[in-house]
């Protein structure tokens, strides 16, 4: 993506776009992370070939988090770096949980309890050739960095997500490192958002174009910090759903919220730009539609989206709900399947058509927009209430998803922008280079005043919705009941 930004502008422009699959390889799920930097160079070169008028004035990177790659002492890759969504972490929250109690660990960083994270890779990564020959460890958008100028650092918005970082200080937790027996002399210097971070190798140069002394510049990393700054916000009192693979939905606040009723909520404390923290529960989000679209194109059933959306706006609402943090969601594989059986288990109808999957994905989903946006508030102590809810991302584009989330929270929503991290980047590095100043109030209003938004206001009966979520939480306890048994079943059998 190429950013033009003036006092006054602020356009994108997509310049290239490449697939991100992921290989797996021996039972293991891999990231293909040499495709993803050969995609890299491919952009920048058209980037090189968009800007000839002007030249580019810096380079910033945001991607996913938590996922690392590992470097020998020569600076060579140990290996394609794993997906977070790879079973190799199954048991070791329990070892985890062992040595650092579940409360002492989030009074320390502040994060939920994902089983993904970084700690939780690093302690299943034990005793492995690889870790063994480390001499880096380099969180994604850090090693596309390295690779592109030769100088190693480590963003402090993504390095936040590895449940290392203390979220008071903004420093490393030594404490949490040393009982987990994970060496923090492998990550290098933290950087902040909006300082230097090298100029490309003459390689790179080569490679794409542009021209001698590019600068390098550190964004929020982290895709949902750069989404955030991308929030086009004219009043402090909003909240945001980031909308992709995921939904992250929240507050943005001044301080972290490190409270025992914070934790059992599943909430987490990601560092943002200017000081700020990311105070927001990880929804599954639309990724469960994806493995729906996945599995019915792998068996045949090839939907176009907007006719199936246009299907499920006519279903019947709230026929059917499941609990969209359930971790039987996380893993790819056949999507339709498991919702079924979630209702199934739940004593509720199955859903008999991609309609009604998809309409009880969305209204699942909506729900819990509406749950993590109520529960923060409360949590966070925030005085005064939400008056506007922004959706950012990709399912800004999801007209549907964006009314039925405006229904069920009773509050309007701001849909847009859609490349929400790829704004945020662009506006920090811009702001950086002294093509703009201020404070995220600023280019917040830059945002509002320059990109295409929709609001959509609440309709229908919003007790429907009080129902659902009541009937939400029953069968959430329902379920977690029924997953006690089966387990007791299991051991006593």
């Amino acid at each position: 993506m190429v950013g033009r930004v003036a006092p006054d502008t602020l356009t994108l422009h997509e310049v290239h776009r490449f697939p991100n699959e992921p290989v797996r390889l021996n039972g293991t799920l891999h990231w293909n992370i040499l495709s993803l930097y050969q995609g890299v160079l491919t952009g920048l070169k058209a980037a090189a070939s968009h800007t000839t008028d002007t030249p580019l004035t810096s380079i910033g990177i945001d991607s996913w988090a938590v996922d690392y790659g590992l470097l020998d002492a020569t600076g060579a890759l140990l290996g394609n770096p794993v997906h977070y969504r790879d079973t190799r972490t199954a048991d070791a929250a329990d070892t985890v949980s062992a040595a650092i109690p579940p409360p002492a660990l989030y009074a320390a960083t502040g994060l939920q309890h994902l089983p993904f994270n970084t700690i939780y890779q690093l302690v299943a990564a034990r005793g492995t050739p690889a870790l063994a020959a480390a001499h880096r460890l380099l969180l994604i958008p850090d090693l596309i960095a390295y690779w592109l100028t030769g100088e190693a650092g480590t963003e402090l918005t993504n390095a936040s997500t590895t449940q290392l970082i203390d979220p008071r200080t903004r420093t490393w937790s030594p404490h949490i490192a040393d009982t987990l027996g994970i060496d923090l002399a492998l990550f290098p210097p933290l950087r902040d958002p909006g300082t230097p971070a090298g100029t490309l190798l003459p390689d790179v140069l080569a490679a794409t174009g542009l021209p001698r002394h590019t600068p390098l510049t550190a964004v929020g990393s982290h895709d949902t910090a750069s989404a955030v700054v991308g929030v086009p916000a004219t009043s402090p009192r909003f909240a945001y759903i980031a909308t992709g693979t995921w939904s992250l939905a929240g507050l943005e606040l001044d301080a972290p919220v490190l409270t025992e009723a914070s934790r059992l909520a599943n909430f987490t404390n990601e560092l943002g730009v200017d000081g700020t923290v990311r105070y927001l529960r990880n929804i599954m989000g639309l990724w469960l539609l994806q493995e729906c679209l996945r599995t019915w194109e792998n068996t045949g059933e090839d939907h176009h989206l907007p006719t199936l959306l246009e299907a499920a706006a006519h279903a019947t609402p709230l026929r059917s709900i499941v609990d969209a943090g359930d971790p039987a969601f996380i893993a790819p594989g056949d999507m339709p399947d498991r919702i079924a059986a979630a209702c199934r288990r739940t004593g509720q109808p199955v859903p008999r058509t991609p309609a009604e999957t998809t309409r009880c994905v969305l209204d699942s989903l909506a729900l819990a927009h509406r749950r993590a946006l109520a529960d923060a508030v409360r949590l966070s102590g925030r005085t005064g209430t939400v008056d506007t809810v922004h959706i950012v991302g990709g399912g800004a584009h999801n007209a549907l998803l964006c009314q039925l989330t405006a229904d069920a929270c009773g509050l309007p929503v701001v849909a847009g922008p859609a490349e929400a991290a790829a704004l945020g980047n662009v506006l920090i590095q811009a702001r950086t280079a002294g093509t703009i100043s201020g404070g995220l109030p600023e280019l917040r209003a830059l945002l509002h005043s320059t990109q295409p938004l929709r609001q959509y206001e609440p309709t229908g009966d919003h007790s429907a919705w009080d129902r659902a979520a009541s009937r939400l939480e029953d069968t959430r306890v329902t379920g977690t009941e029924a997953a006690a048994q089966d387990h007791e079943e299991e051991r006593c059998g």
